[in-house]
């Protein structure tokens, strides 16, 4: 059997798993990225919490936290760690951007920071963002989890805004086994950045044994011939349960671990980031070549970068013109080991265990978005025989 993950990240091999210890791959990250400082954090959604944290003793008068109806559930859950409110923003019609009138009317004095996100690698609409926060004295943080590598205007997300983050976790690139990045232009907030970092995140030795043995176990598992085990089985047990959202990985708990992360792992991460950026540029090649064949199907828009933007690509994220043409493609698809799945299953109030963190909203363009929406994997294995397959599928998709 053979089976393809969601997303497309970079496979490790059993040389970057040697002995040694490099505490400092966040200098080399910022390298690359030709920022001038980045912070290592256990993951993406603590680097969240720690910038948080940090603005809210910047701005102890403001507790609001304005994100996107429709991106991950780790957001709300993060600004509720930080003793914050999130509030919701509908997005733009058919477009995983935020509604930008609606953004400037729920902005106001409690907002805190707006929370733009570079979905799937594609280059969010910071701009916007930066005016309206501004106009009403609050920051803006990129989420940025899902696209470290993307660029606008030849300079890296995340500087854009006042600050971004970046996710580590599998399948988003570059892994450590969890693992995220927190990015600030202002040395006075990377300042306030570090103190924070020194008052919340402490060492967990156990968390260490657990995350390395979790990287050893990604470095064996993540290949077609060991991912229907791995991944495959899991999901096809919830969906035959009729549970979505475990079989995308969307069933958080409240807990998020908050731990330095070991000498270990980056010096595992140092090793392969060198082979980053030249599978990056290999998967938005490819990608570039299938957007063209997916842009024939009609009653489909496939996102891709705009003018002076360069995203990254760890899949395809579109939309199919109804629900019910988007679940018979996901029949059809969505177990068939292609790699073709579902990025959030709902908006953010439609999640039951979020319901005692997120207020229930009018959100119609957010709801139809999730319903509308799937993913393809950018993995470099799905190969073109089996990428033309999954195109003749969608084509063949009726309501």
């Amino acid at each position: 059997m053979r089976e393809l993950p969601p997303t497309a990240g970079l496979p490790l091999r059993l040389s970057d798993l040697r002995p040694g210890r490099a505490p400092f791959f966040a200098e080399h990250a910022a390298t690359w990225l030709g920022v001038e400082q980045l912070q290592l954090e256990c993951s993406g959604t603590a680097a969240l919490v720690v910038a948080l944290h940090a603005i809210s003793r910047l701005r102890p008068d403001r507790r609001e936290v304005v994100v996107p109806a429709w991106t991950c559930p780790l957001v709300a859950l993060a600004i509720h760690r930080a003793g914050l409110k999130p509030r919701l923003c509908d997005l733009a019609p058919n477009h995983y951007d935020m509604d930008a009138a609606q953004l400037a009317a729920v902005c106001c004095s409690k907002t805190l920071a707006i929370v733009p996100t570079h979905l799937a690698g594609r280059v969010a609409d910071v701009a916007t963002a930066n005016a309206i926060a501004h106009k009403v004295g609050a920051y803006v943080i990129e989420d940025a989890a899902q696209a470290v590598g993307a660029r606008h205007e030849g300079r890296s997300v995340g500087l854009l805004g006042d600050a971004g983050f970046f996710s580590l976790a599998v399948g988003k690139g570059l892994t450590l086994y969890e693992g995220g990045l927190l990015l600030a232009r202002d040395p006075a907030l990377r300042e306030a950045f570090a103190a924070s970092h020194r008052a919340i995140i402490k060492p967990d030795p156990q968390m260490d044994r657990q995350r390395a043995l979790e990287l050893v176990g990604y470095t064996a598992a993540y290949r077609p011939s060991i991912l229907p085990l791995a991944y495959g089985r899991p999901l096809r047990k919830a969906l035959a349960a009729g549970d979505p959202v475990s079989a995308v990985g969307d069933d958080f708990g409240p807990d998020i671990p908050l731990h330095t992360v070991s000498a270990w792992r980056q010096a595992v991460g140092i090793r392969a980031l060198m082979r980053l950026p030249a599978f990056l540029e290999a998967t938005r090649q490819q990608a570039l070549r299938r957007i063209k064949r997916l842009r024939q199907i009609p009653g489909l828009t496939v996102f891709e970068d705009a003018l002076g933007q360069q995203g990254t690509w760890p899949f395809l994220l579109m939309t199919l013109a109804s629900e019910a043409t988007r679940d018979h493609a996901l029949q059809m698809l969505w177990t068939a080991g292609l790699g073709v799945s579902r990025l959030f299953i709902h908006a953010l109030p439609d999640y039951a265990y979020l319901r005692d963190v997120v207020p229930p909203t009018d959100l119609p363009n957010a709801r139809d978005f999730a319903a509308r929406s799937l993913t393809i994997t950018n993995s470099p294995w799905l190969r073109d025989d089996e990428f033309e397959r999954i195109c003749v599928r969608l084509e063949r998709a009726k309501a």
